[in-house]
């Protein structure tokens, strides 16, 4: 059965939204984050502090990629108030390594005793800190944040060794201010 939708997304008042056919502009104290969404037929509208995504006679499948659309776009409004922060801690019990942060890579030094370092790319807008055992990943994106957390853990993955015992690497165990 076809229904009319509609969604309303309230807009924080430090934050402007620009609507440009596809493509929405987030502003707010933070930065300005921007994203272009495939919305077929639907409708974006900006209308006082609201946005409304609407879509008539739509289907189940358009249900869920409107709501999908909707989550991105809270995302972002999250994002320009309050970065993502994601914690990452480095372990290790066989050999120590070091980890340092270089211009836009990260360097994994002496990971198992390698001679060879192990490199992970930093995308623009994502702010790396080390301090101690901590890594500190954060952007206004939570999508670039995640995967760049997501990065550090799988550069340091083990292979060919018996994971219960080489425990060593680099997890990921904060969230958002959420515990993993």
């Amino acid at each position: 059965m076809k229904k009319d939708l509609i969604q309303e997304i309230e807009i924080p008042d430090r934050t402007k939204i620009h609507v440009e056919n596809k493509k929405i502009i987030v502003e707010g104290p933070l930065g300005k984050d921007e994203r272009e969404f495939d919305i077929g037929t639907a409708k974006i509208e900006n209308k006082s502090n609201k946005i409304i995504i609407s879509k008539k006679n739509s289907t189940k499948k358009d249900k869920r990629i409107l709501k999908t659309i909707v989550a991105h776009i809270v995302n972002m409004i999250k994002g320009v108030n309050s970065k993502f922060e994601y914690k990452l801690k480095i372990c290790f019990n066989h050999f120590p390594f070091n980890v340092k942060v270089d211009g836009n890579k990260v360097f994994v030094k002496n990971f198992l005793g390698e001679k060879k370092e192990r490199v992970v790319n930093i995308p623009k807008n994502v702010e790396i800190r080390i301090e101690k055992e901590y890594i500190y990943v954060s952007s206004i994106n939570k999508e670039i944040a995640g995967q760049t957390a997501a990065n550090l853990e799988k550069v340091t993955r083990i292979r060919n060794r018996d994971n219960r015992i080489f425990q060593d690497g680099i997890y990921i165990i904060n969230k958002n201010k959420k515990e993993i």
